[in-house]
């Protein structure tokens, strides 16, 4: 299986700060058996938007974005992957936004959805916010990619 992690950062794009979340994101998806891509691009909506559809293109089959979730300005990763998604999967995000210890995880904005075969799911930039969520999420994941891919499962 494969997957790529995408880092949307102005700060880590220019390389005034460390990217902590993605490494998080990548270090969960090794373990649950995917070969994992890896790119950090700005809070720039078009170029979010072409490194999601070249990954989608590309046979990746699952799709993190960390970062740009938010409320402030420059933080457009739930429109640049919503106007991608051809149907959306709301319940990954509401799992994990229930199940989050964090009061400030119901300021998420991300979104998550299929786009052709490929399931894309953002996630806050902070490595703790990444970390729940796929921790919650985790158990679905291989599950919804077989489901999308049309092969077999167990119902």
């Amino acid at each position: 299986m494969r997957a790529g992690v995408l880092t949307v950062s102005d700060r880590v794009s220019r390389g005034e700060a460390e990217d902590v979340s993605g490494p998080t994101a990548i270090a969960i998806l090794a373990g649950l058996g995917f070969d994992v891509d890896w790119l950090v691009v700005p809070d720039e909506k078009d170029q979010i938007q072409d490194c999601l559809r070249e990954w989608q293109g590309s046979g990746i089959q699952l799709i993190i974005t960390t970062g740009g979730t938010g409320f402030a300005p420059r933080d457009v990763t739930p429109e640049a992957t919503a106007e991608l998604i051809d149907r959306p999967a709301p319940g990954l995000l509401e799992a994990a936004r229930a199940g989050a210890s964090h009061p400030n995880a119901m300021l998420s904005r991300g979104v998550a959805g299929i786009a052709g075969s490929t399931l894309i799911v953002n996630l806050p930039g902070s490595t703790a916010g990444v970390e729940e969520s796929l921790e919650i999420i985790k158990p679905a994941l291989v599950h919804a990619i077989a489901l999308i891919n049309d092969t077999q499962t167990s119902h």
